[in-house]
């Protein structure tokens, strides 16, 4: 039998024992699913947001029980489980109440009586989704989905099960038809054919680049739409006129939510040389004062990373920039007791083709990069192949918002942390994907944007 388990990686004892799903109990997953779809899409945007104004409600009803469900799996700090499933439920709020205005039709004046664009769901979407943030990364992409009448597949990250049978079964609970929102237990080798079924009109997916590369080269196989969120290696820059307070509080911040693991968290420190000593400084006291350890106690801002493959990894990046030559400000060894817990780390004398320059790190450790202005700011913080965040921290705004056309991102914040918003469209550039999420443009990627022409 094809079987997993899921480890808590806080205390390293098994969890659960699952089973993946037979091909012929996904293809009748998919098959109801596009059988479901046919009725959804025919319902009023009113019917569909009653529905998900009741997920909400059901959302902060279970917001405790859920979020340790996010803990055990993958070992967030319980604070931060809570938050992620508050947030899930401002998402249905948003989408309930803005869906249809978003995907109202569009009158274009042509040489017709009457000529307009219409926006009609594409059918079943088939979402491939990462353990980081187990429920938002799931229902960003799923309140728009299903308020502009599609259905959805969850294939979710392995070590994240019981919050992917947990997600379909509040759906459930919330009243939504059965097998329009679907969890199926899949191992990667049993992906290719659900692409290829031809009820599965679109993909997306978050996660690594290595991932979001293979999805696309079979999506682009079967020619299926897909919208791809992918890695991030974002650059902070600190100019010398920041607010030097700010910016540490803030980059500490964005580096260590989730214990470090998020793709939009502040990975490269790139500081104008003038205050990099200070700064370095601040950074340092606030990371030292960071409490790591049982993600369920209170007092806890770090808990242990999601796996011990991926601790290791960013163990080896570490070790092997420091090999040639970045210089260990803070932490860089791994805590031999239970669990798998990676400290809060600061590499300075960060240089090109070291991995903490060149490469993603998925973990607690905060690259500083040096640089003597501005204009070379810009140039370090392109120099990568991602490009999803970025932020500038100075006083002077307008210099800011120039510099901000320049950045090559899918965001730029202004002495703030990067963060998504169901407000705001959401996505990357270059290696971090393609496609955004969230906002009026997020709700649009899985439509059939349909000209209609009068004569």
């Amino acid at each position: 039998m094809n079987t997993f388990e899921t480890i808590n990686p806080a205390t390293e004892e098994q969890l659960n024992t699952y089973e993946y799903y037979q091909d012929s109990k996904i293809s009748h997953t998919i098959d109801h699913a596009h059988h479901c779809w046919l009725e959804w899409k025919e319902t009023s945007f009113t019917e569909r947001s009653v529905l998900f104004r009741k997920l909400k409600d059901l959302l902060e009803k279970k917001k405790d029980q859920l979020a340790e469900e996010i803990t055990l799996e993958m070992g967030k700090p319980l604070d931060q489980s809570v938050a992620e499933i508050e947030k899930c439920a401002w998402v249905c709020e948003y989408y309930a109440t803005n869906a249809e205005a978003f995907l109202q039709k569009e009158v274009i004046k042509s040489d017709a009586s009457k000529s307009y664009v219409r926006y009609d769901p594409l059918g079943v979407v088939l979402a491939v989704m990462p353990w980081n943030f187990p429920y938002w990364q799931v229902f960003r992409f799923a309140a728009p989905a299903l308020m502009a009448g599609n259905a959805c597949i969850l294939k979710h990250s392995p070590n994240t099960t019981a919050c992917a049978l947990s997600i379909q079964r509040i759906f459930e609970e919330a009243g939504f038809p059965i097998y329009l929102f679907n969890t199926i237990i899949a191992d990667i080798p049993q992906i290719e054919p659900i692409v290829a079924n031809k009820k599965i009109a679109a993909v997306t997916l978050t996660g690594s680049t290595r991932a979001g590369k293979s999805l696309a080269a079979l999506a682009g196989k079967y020619l299926k739409k897909t919208v791809l969120e992918l890695g991030g290696s974002d650059p902070y820059l600190i100019l010398a006129d920041a607010d030097l307070n700010l910016a540490a509080e803030t980059c500490v911040t964005g580096r260590l939510i989730n214990s470090g693991q998020s793709c939009i968290a502040a990975k490269r420190f790139i500081v104008v040389s003038a205050i990099k000593k200070p700064f370095v400084e601040k950074v340092k006291k606030l990371m030292e004062a960071k409490v790591i350890g049982n993600p369920t106690a209170d007092e806890t801002d770090i808990g242990p990373m999601a796996r011990k493959d991926l601790m290791q990894l960013l163990a080896d990046q570490v070790d092997q920039s420091v090999k040639e030559g970045a210089e260990i400000v803070l932490g860089g060894k791994i805590d031999q007791g239970r669990g798998y817990y990676y400290p809060p780390t600061i590499l300075a004398h960060v240089k090109p083709g070291m991995p903490a320059y060149d490469e993603e790190l998925f973990g607690p450790v905060a690259s500083i990069i040096e640089v003597k202005d501005d204009e070379e700011a810009i140039k370090v913080a392109n120099d990568t192949i991602y490009g999803l965040g970025s932020a500038i921290f100075t006083r002077d705004l307008a210099k800011a918002e120039i510099m901000a056309s320049k950045i090559q991102a899918g965001s730029t914040f202004i002495n703030a942390f990067v963060k998504s918003d169901p407000r705001l469209p959401f996505g990357g550039i270059k290696e971090s994907g393609y496609g955004r999420e969230l906002s009026f443009i997020g709700i649009k990627e899985f439509v059939n944007a349909k000209t209609v022409y009068i004569r």
